[in-house]
């Protein structure tokens, strides 16, 4: 069993409740980064539309799309 096996066994244990609480997490990391280093606020908007794009093509797909 590989490393993507075992992870998607753990992750089919988890709950939408589950989800909610990672993405805040995630968020709340983001925030900490950001008062460590304010100069990445400094950045253009659009590098951050970019990426935002970029990383919700492959969930968009797999929800959306994908039979």
């Amino acid at each position: 069993m590989g490393l993507i096996d075992n992870m998607n066994k753990r992750v089919k244990k988890l709950n939408v409740f589950d989800f909610k609480l990672a993405q805040w997490t995630a968020m709340f990391f983001a925030l900490i980064i950001v008062k460590f280093f304010p100069q990445i606020m400094k950045i253009n908007i659009w590098w951050f539309v970019a990426l935002g794009i970029l990383s919700a093509i492959k969930p968009f797909y797999v929800f959306w799309i994908k039979k």
